[in-house]
């Protein structure tokens, strides 16, 4: 049976974005033969991996999804990373026009309607231009698109700047949290400055344009945030997660998993942050006396920031021991291994690893909790930092070891979390009693994690009916 109507995606171009969209995309065609998919795929001038990834996906997906590269074009390299993102969205605007032009043209299958990335937004107005509806993919949690929203109408409704709720008893009072948030705690982060607030709460603005919202969680995960989402004005949601690839990613996870496999079940505290994380020396240093101090098994992934002000991806350091205290990778030869890049769904998917220092990537902590492992939160920016919270207070699946990270660099410090904060977290999240009943609930999240995406379960459901919606038309 051929298809009879045609979706357009179009991914934000970070790995992290890009791989949860066409996995939703997989979904989609598995569930029904109706549908097939196009993925436009844009490129940020500075990821040297996005190349290799696309062969990568392009080679794993079915015969009713494709890609249609979108020519690169200049950019300004001296801005904010927010800014940049805006700028390079609509700076392609023309050439997803005529991408989606030439596939209205084929006539058959139909276009039936654009799912545009939560920071594609100024996509809609293609879609608007050839009279199909727009739905939007929220690669984070129902909680933080909740308070995006909420922060968005703050702003336009209420006539209030959310860069200025800083006080030491303003709080954040969202439907889709238990608690009211200090503001004080997340709102002054490198995130917010005034510029990139007002650009990222007119992205959110867009999203009451779709038609529907596409969120990469589950009901059993975040109900009270699911439910909460209508009161905040948000169109149709649909719960579709956890959308994740969980296939083993690199012929180098091969050599870190025969390190694994001499270790012990749930021994190995495994440190990684995300395709962006990086450590200076200074911060690499006070990390390495944490993890020699707690005694315990690690596996590290530490890589090197891009030059200041410079809008380019963490690198492998060339020798790690130039930024660690003398002696350290001897010393801890036994116990530890420190790594560049680490296939991070290959490590967290092996018994040996017992938890998991994150700086909450809603990736990570979908990856986390599908193979449940317990996390030990040390969120970078913003809207880590809400995940984290919500991890730690609202959800217990988490112990924290610096929950406001980011906002010490605006105060004017020097933003390092000191050996004794990180050891006191890794003992948090591996010792005692209380270790062991966030494992225990963990474990209980993840097998719903799973039957969620079961035929029947809570996203499965979800995406039949978001097919329904985009076929009927």
């Amino acid at each position: 049976m051929s298809a009879e109507s045609e979706l357009v995606f179009i991914p934000c171009p970070g790995l992290g974005h890009l791989v949860s969209m066409v996995e939703m995309a997989k979904l989609l065609v598995d569930l029904d033969d109706r549908l097939s998919i196009t993925v436009l795929i844009l490129k940020f001038p500075f990821d040297s991996e996005i190349d290799s990834r696309i062969e990568s996906l392009i080679a794993s997906v079915a015969a009713r999804i494709r890609f249609v590269l979108v020519p690169r074009r200049s950019h300004s390299p001296r801005t904010s990373r927010r800014a940049f993102i805006h700028h390079f969205m609509e700076n392609h605007k023309a050439d997803v026009r005529e991408a989606v032009a030439e596939l209205s043209a084929r006539g058959s299958p139909r276009l039936t309607g654009l799912v545009v990335d939560m920071f594609c937004t100024t996509m809609i107005d293609v879609a608007i231009e050839f009279g199909v509806p727009s739905y939007m993919f929220f690669t984070s949690g129902a909680a933080f698109l909740g308070v995006m929203l909420h922060l968005q109408s703050l702003r336009d409704e209420q006539h209030m700047d959310p860069t200025k709720l800083e006080g030491s008893d303003a709080k954040l009072d969202f439907p889709c949290f238990v608690n009211p948030l200090p503001a004080a705690r997340f709102l002054p982060s490198d995130v917010f400055i005034e510029e990139d607030c007002r650009i990222l709460l007119d992205i959110v603005l867009r999203y009451r344009e779709t038609k529907g919202i596409l969120v990469n969680t589950f009901a059993e995960l975040e109900p009270r945030a699911v439910k909460a989402l209508a009161s905040l004005g948000a169109p149709a949601v649909y719960s579709v997660g956890p959308i994740l690839n969980i296939k083993a990613e690199s012929e180098k996870g091969f050599e870190i998993l025969d390190w694994l496999d001499q270790q012990p079940d749930a021994s190995v505290v495994f440190l990684c942050f995300g395709s962006k994380g990086s450590f200076d020396e200074h911060q690499a240093k006070e990390t390495a006396h944490a993890l020699e101090r707690s005694g315990y098994r690690f596996l590290w992934s530490l890589r090197q920031p891009p030059a200041k002000d410079k809008l380019e991806a963490p690198r492998d350091y060339a020798d790690p021991a130039e930024v660690l205290p003398e002696g350290f990778l001897d010393r801890t030869a036994r116990v530890g291994k420190v790594i560049g890049w680490a296939p991070q769904v290959t490590v967290l998917a092996h018994p040996a690893i017992g938890g998991f220092v994150s700086h909450c990537g809603w990736n990570s902590i979908l990856e986390s909790i599908w193979f449940g492992v317990p996390i030990a939160v040390w969120p970078q920016h913003a809207e880590q930092q809400f995940n984290a919270f919500q991890l730690v207070v609202e959800l217990g699946l988490a112990a924290e070891i610096k929950m406001d990270h980011r906002r010490d660099l605006v105060k004017g410090s020097d933003g390092v979390v000191t050996a004794d904060e990180i050891e006191g977290g890794i003992r948090k999240l591996m010792e005692g009693e209380e270790a062991g009943e966030r494992r225990k609930k963990v474990k209980e999240v993840s097998e719903k994690s799973r039957e969620a995406l079961m035929e029947g379960g809570s996203s499965y459901l979800s995406l039949a009916r978001f097919i329904e919606d985009v076929c009927s038309r």
